[in-house]
């Protein structure tokens, strides 16, 4: 037991502890599966919270109550949704792929919760212990883009084909920046392994690295197709975009992994940026995890509940134009800086990663403000409308 975590270890020791010799693998499986069984269920749980809170906030934000029948607060919404999924009738079109059609879903649930099985939620913890576990978070996060064109293609509906294909033009294009703006994580970390990044920030990389983090933060809610991104399914135009044609449960998952992305990356972000489990020893680390999580949710959620979405050629503009040459910088500014100021073992002291930070953020500052001037369009000031005289407007029109 460490800092409330079970270890791999000392679960299969347990098991190997009742298994006769030569089933070896017997306790091995009970122990994964047990593992898996824990991991797939607190996130579910977790996702089904973080949908009634954000639907309560949301509410909020936007002057109305939000769920408030269902149980206490509305808090039993999310059962009473779950409820209506699994009771509707699940149809399939007649023209439609069936084998990929019913993949589609669950391969997009699969690549979600397969990126928390590296995360180390705390000192000791059970997850988190593979050496390229950043390696593989970018690698299971792109499959994502495969499972929702398998979804739009398989549904043969024009309006799910057309979401599919635009989702994965946007998905490609901002994994680029995503990846770019890790690497300057992993230049001052020296590591891909998660538990080293953490384990190396005295100084959370949020403020050594603010350029990547503005970066990796905006990729990051167009990869999940959040406001101001969320063109993949784009209701007012595709219907559901690639999901049109799902209903019943298989719909249900589709909405299961969205809603779960949020958490997902929010994790992802604590630990790249927000230093983690890490924090004052009087508090747990589990518990420094739950609430940085909890406030990178809430930051996600009011821009979310705040921001327009934007036009397609605009969330591509953006990606090509704006993201990936600000990560381009931070590659190059962050690379100087350790080339000059790590020690000949290449690590960096705490004293390093302030100057590092003064320097960072003024140039983040001076890149912001070039791109926006750059790509901001001011010529395309807004007419002033000139009315016609059969609205009747002026005197002499009578």
């Amino acid at each position: 037991m460490d800092n409330g975590f079970i270890s791999f270890h000392g679960i299969y020791g347990i098991f190997s502890s009742f298994t006769p010799d030569g089933l070896e693998w017997v306790a091995y499986a009970l122990t994964t599966g047990l593992l898996a069984f824990t991991v797939i269920n607190v996130m579910v749980m977790s996702t089904a919270l973080y949908v009634w809170f954000e639907r309560r906030a949301i509410g909020r934000f936007q002057s109305r109550l939000g769920p408030n029948r269902w149980g206490p607060f509305g808090l039993l919404q999310p059962i009473a949704d779950i409820i209506k999924i699994i009771t509707k009738e699940d149809t399939t079109p007649a023209d439609a792929d069936r084998p990929i059609f019913n993949v589609a879903p669950v391969l997009l649930f699969t690549t979600t919760v397969l990126a928390v099985a590296v995360i180390p939620f705390g000192e000791g913890s059970f997850l988190g212990g593979l050496n390229v576990s950043l390696i593989f978070i970018i690698g299971v996060t792109s499959l994502n883009t495969i499972a929702i064109l398998m979804g739009g293609w398989a549904s043969r509906n024009k309006y799910a084909m057309l979401g599919c294909m635009r989702g994965v033009a946007m998905l490609v294009s901002y994994e680029v920046p995503m990846a770019l703006a890790m690497t300057g994580v992993v230049l001052i970390s020296g590591s891909l392994a998660l538990s080293d990044i953490v384990s190396s920030q005295s100084v959370p990389f949020l403020l050594v690295q603010p350029l990547g983090f503005l970066v990796f933060i905006a990729a990051a809610s167009a990869e999940m197709s959040r406001t101001p991104f969320d063109q993949i399914e784009a209701e007012s135009e595709l219907g559901a975009g690639y999901h049109t044609e799902y209903s019943s449960m298989k719909f249900g998952i589709f909405q299961l992994a969205e809603f779960m992305a949020p958490l997902v990356t929010s994790i992802i972000v604590t630990v790249l940026f927000l230093s983690g489990y890490k924090g004052w020893s009087l508090i747990p680390g589990p518990i420094w995890f739950v609430v940085k999580v909890f406030g990178v949710l809430f930051v996600l959620l009011w821009v979310r509940a705040t921001w327009p979405r934007l036009r397609i050629d605009q969330i591509m503009g953006f990606a090509w134009k704006g993201l990936f040459g600000l990560a381009l910088i931070n590659i190059l500014v962050t690379a100087i800086e350790v080339m000059l100021l790590q020690d000949a073992n290449g690590g960096l002291t705490s004293g390093d990663m302030w100057l590092m930070a003064a320097i960072n953020w003024g140039v983040t500052i001076i890149s912001v403000v070039v791109m926006v001037n750059v790509l901001g369009q001011k010529r395309l000031e807004r007419p002033v409308p000139t009315p016609s005289p059969l609205a009747n407007m002026y005197a002499e029109a009578d």
